[in-house]
């Protein structure tokens, strides 16, 4: 009976967000490698349908059985949208996936594509997804709370492997230590386009996010060995993915929190 228990409370905790019951391999990461297969169990493929035929867009991030969080700037009116949720490889079939419509898709109020400001979008999955070994959600951090100089964080994505390469079919992971704002502000680093609703990661000229990262998460372990979402990947440099003191920005989840919630209520 007592092994049965323990068994049946592991299990029920698999499902809890930041809990993958595939624990991603961290130990020796140090530029973009082939992640372990559903390690990231929030992270999705946003995809178009280009003339019947959907295509990766955009990363994003399950946060609830309902709820993706995204960027703003991976919205285009007109589109139709679907999530992929448990993919690993895209150009696969593979067990465990569910595709799903959208019932609502809320950008940003404030989002300002000319400053890159605000780049935050919510998605509203057209029915709740029952969570799987395959499918869970992300926790999220606290309101206001700020990373750490050097924090160990993982960016994940199907973006592209080199500065004007190809997307990835298998999902990657990266290493990227988080920027203080204090650094990321200074005059040969990203200098006042970084405000204080964002977060860096990376800039060692070697390990970034790439086009097609763009919406997927910033991934942080907290104290207790639960994995939050710290960042949505909002932009990089344009002349290179990869170009020192260039660090990938988010959108810092943790400033947007209350927008987040309110939100995810009134819709």
């Amino acid at each position: 009976m007592m092994k049965f228990l323990v068994f049946a409370l592991f299990v029920a905790g698999a499902y809890g967000c930041g809990v993958p019951t595939f624990p991603p391999v961290t130990s020796r990461v140090v530029g973009g490698e082939d992640v372990r297969p559903n390690s990231w169990p929030w992270q999705i493929s946003l995809q178009y349908n280009r003339q019947g035929e959907w295509r990766h867009t955009c990363g994003g991030t399950l946060i609830s059985n309902q709820w993706v969080l995204t960027a703003a700037h991976c919205i285009s009116n007109g589109r139709e949208y679907r999530v992929a949720m448990g993919k690993h490889n895209l150009v696969q079939t593979e067990e465990g996936v569910v595709f799903m419509g959208t019932a609502n898709i809320v950008v940003h109020e404030k989002w300002n594509p000319l400053f890159i400001r605000n780049d935050i979008a919510l998605i509203k999955l057209e029915s709740p997804v029952t969570f799987s070994d395959t499918i869970t959600a992300a926790c999220l951090p606290t309101a206001g709370f700020i990373l750490p100089h050097n924090k160990a964080c993982y960016v994940t994505g199907w973006g592209r492997l080199y500065t004007g390469g190809p997307i990835a079919d298998i999902l990657q992971q990266a290493l990227l230590p988080v920027v203080d704002h204090a650094t990321c502000t200074k005059p040969d680093w990203w200098g006042p386009q970084v405000k204080d609703t964002m977060v860096c990661a990376g800039g060692d000229g070697v390990v970034s996010g790439c086009n097609g990262d763009s919406g997927g998460p910033l991934n942080c372990q907290n104290a207790a060995g639960t994995w939050e979402v710290h960042g949505i990947v909002s932009f990089g440099s344009g002349l290179s993915c990869n170009f020192p003191k260039k660090p990938t920005v988010f959108s810092q989840v943790s400033s947007y929190i209350d927008w987040i919630n309110s939100k995810m209520v009134a819709y």
